[in-house]
């Protein structure tokens, strides 16, 4: 069974980041992830220890990849990954369900950062009070390494790694230019994602645009700034549960602009 532990936040949720050493490695490599947790992406983050964990997944190709024995160090969780071929390579991380409480005087500020429908908001506030917002969220995280030099027309880092909510990119992840636009399908449970909020955010999110995806799961944003981008979504609905009031799945891809 998962651990599920209760935490109160005044905001948005901390989006998780699975950060490579590098966005580039050589065949026979090995490279570090990192996985850390931030308000705000850039902002400093926080530790994610190994009690957060509960799956790692990894495509070079059509071969899984394995990842080392879970290092430790003060403050994150790290996997080494050794790269035996050329090629992109697809890393994906799934972290235990936490429950989230926010205050009652918070709950506005938490659906504008969240940018929560009218259908949400409706939601809410049929709850008969005293209303409480209580969320299991579970968090997943993916990220890419260019290989080498990929063999033209491999499109295999756009399979899907089967994570309940997941962004999976459209065009090559590894080879984004500055104001090249990136175009993402997002798939809940394997099925396009309709209707679902996405964000872009530059490091340190001093670029940030909103988009929804279409009826086939699909939008697109420009990438104008170099360096680390973050892409962001959440589903976020009531629950039948009897001790929160709300499900969520919040999922992140995280690619290099060049």
């Amino acid at each position: 069974m998962a651990l599920c532990v209760c935490v109160l936040v005044v905001a948005r949720g901390a989006d998780a980041w699975l950060k490579p050493e590098r966005s580039a490695a050589t065949p026979g490599a090995t490279l570090n992830f990192v996985v850390t947790s931030t308000n705000g992406f850039g902002n400093e983050s926080e530790p994610i220890g190994l009690d957060r964990f509960n799956k790692m997944f990894g495509r070079l190709g059509d071969a899984e990849l394995r990842t080392g024995v879970i290092g430790s160090s003060e403050r994150f969780l790290r996997f080494p990954v050794t790269f035996l071929r050329p090629g992109v390579a697809v890393l994906g991380v799934e972290l235990q369900s936490r429950l989230v409480e926010v205050e009652p005087e918070n709950v506005e500020a938490y659906l504008r950062e969240v940018h929560a429908g009218d259908d949400l908001r409706e939601a809410w506030e049929r709850i008969a009070p005293p209303r409480r917002w209580r969320e299991k969220n579970v968090k997943y995280a993916k990220s890419f390494v260019r290989v080498g030099e990929p063999v033209e027309g491999d499109r295999r880092w756009n399979t899907p790694l089967r994570f309940a909510l997941e962004i999976v990119p459209e065009v090559d992840p590894t080879n984004l230019q500055v104001g090249s636009e990136f175009a993402v399908r997002v798939l809940r449970n394997g099925e396009p994602a309709i209707g679902l909020v996405l964000s872009y955010v530059s490091f340190g999110e001093t670029h940030e645009h909103v988009v929804i995806t279409d009826r086939d799961g699909r939008a697109s944003a420009k990438l104008d700034l170099l360096g680390p981008w973050l892409v962001r979504g959440s589903d976020l609905r009531r629950s039948k549960d009897t001790d929160h009031t709300w499900d969520s799945e919040s999922s992140t891809m995280a690619v290099e602009v060049h």
